[in-house]
């Protein structure tokens, strides 16, 4: 029974975002029918759906199994792609499924200096490298960068430049725009083949597998929309178990890069997943440091602080300090 229940909680977290298909939905509703438990968390997930998509449309009283088939088939339906690709095509829908609780609070200021149509603006800024690589265009005139420059001040002249644009049009018109460029992101073959996928490319300073570059977009898209629902004081789940698996697994790798081979040794594990130890291979590990996936993912998206992250740590305080201030500086987002 207990591994019914991680199944459908799988399940259910996977519906917040817009990712059942036909048989994941029958073996949910099916489980649901014999088990309390389960139900209560449905029910739990209902209310954050409830809240995210706005109140349903008068219909005839039903029960509360209806209720829930109801809700699983309305939700909108992630793109079907490879693996690689899916973190990403649930995180756009999972900001779908939000966005129209921003209607009449476009203003509401939401991360950084932005305001809600300024996060939507910059997710259309940062979704175009990748779109540009894959041959789709720019919605936005291009902007005014000189070669050379770092990318991190080409990241962000671009994302002021894409702003101040789209804050001369409406959030709908930002939005539609936004929409179509993710739609044909992913549409790409390279969405779709896990071979073409292969292929390393360089973007925001990192050379990586374009698979990667899919998750570095799903991280990114699912960090702003829970920035707009922290915002709003509506809950945004994080994502299904194994699209935050990929999220983490990828900062890691990354954060591993970062650290490079010479720093103090830490073994670093994450709940539910592996250990790796980050830092020299030639030392005995120095200290033990755990995180919990979402913690960490916010950790280097730049929502904690190395101080604030909540952790469990023992050994060399030093050596987590470490590793701690260097998954923060990672962030860009």
């Amino acid at each position: 029974m207990t591994d019914d229940h991680e199944a459908v909680r799988d399940l259910l977290a996977a519906w917040a975002f817009g990712a059942l298909d036909p048989a994941e939905e029958e073996t949910l509703t099916a489980h649901l029918a014999d088990c309390g438990s389960c139900a209560a968390e449905a029910a739990r997930l209902r209310e954050t759906v409830r809240l995210l998509d706005g109140p349903p449309p008068a219909a005839p009283a039903r029960s509360a199994d209806g209720a829930l088939s109801l809700a699983l088939r309305s939700r909108p339906a992630a793109a079907r792609v490879a693996g690689h690709a899916a973190p990403y095509a649930a995180a756009v829908a999972g900001l779908q499924a939000l966005l129209p609780e921003l209607a009449g609070r476009w203003a509401t200021p939401v991360v950084h200096d932005w305001d809600a149509h300024a996060t939507v603006a910059h997710l259309l800024a940062a979704d175009e490298h990748l779109a540009a690589l894959l041959g789709i265009g720019s919605r936005v005139p291009p902007s005014r960068i000189e070669e050379g420059t770092p990318w991190e001040d080409a990241w962000d002249r671009r994302t002021a430049d894409v702003i101040a644009h789209e804050h001369g049009r409406t959030p709908e018109e930002t939005v539609a725009d936004w929409t179509a460029q993710a739609d044909e992101l992913l549409a790409t073959p390279e969405a779709r083949d896990p071979q073409l996928a292969a292929r390393a490319v360089t973007l925001m300073g990192l050379r990586l597998p374009i698979a990667d570059h899919f998750v570095v977009r799903a991280f990114e898209t699912w960090i702003h929309t829970d920035d707009i629902g922290r915002a709003l004081g509506l809950p945004v789940p994080p994502p299904p178990q194994e699209h935050l698996g990929q999220l983490v697994r990828l900062a890691v790798r990354v954060l591993g890069l970062a650290l490079g081979t010479g720093a103090p040794p830490v073994l670093f594990s994450v709940t539910g997943s592996e250990e790796w130890v980050l830092g020299s291979a030639d030392e005995p590990v120095r200290a033990e440091l755990v995180l919990e996936p979402v913690d960490f993912c916010l950790l280097v998206g730049g929502r904690y602080t190395p101080r604030t992250v909540p952790r469990g740590a023992t050994g060399d305080a030093a050596a987590v300090r470490n590793v701690l201030e260097r998954a923060a500086s990672l962030a860009w987002l």
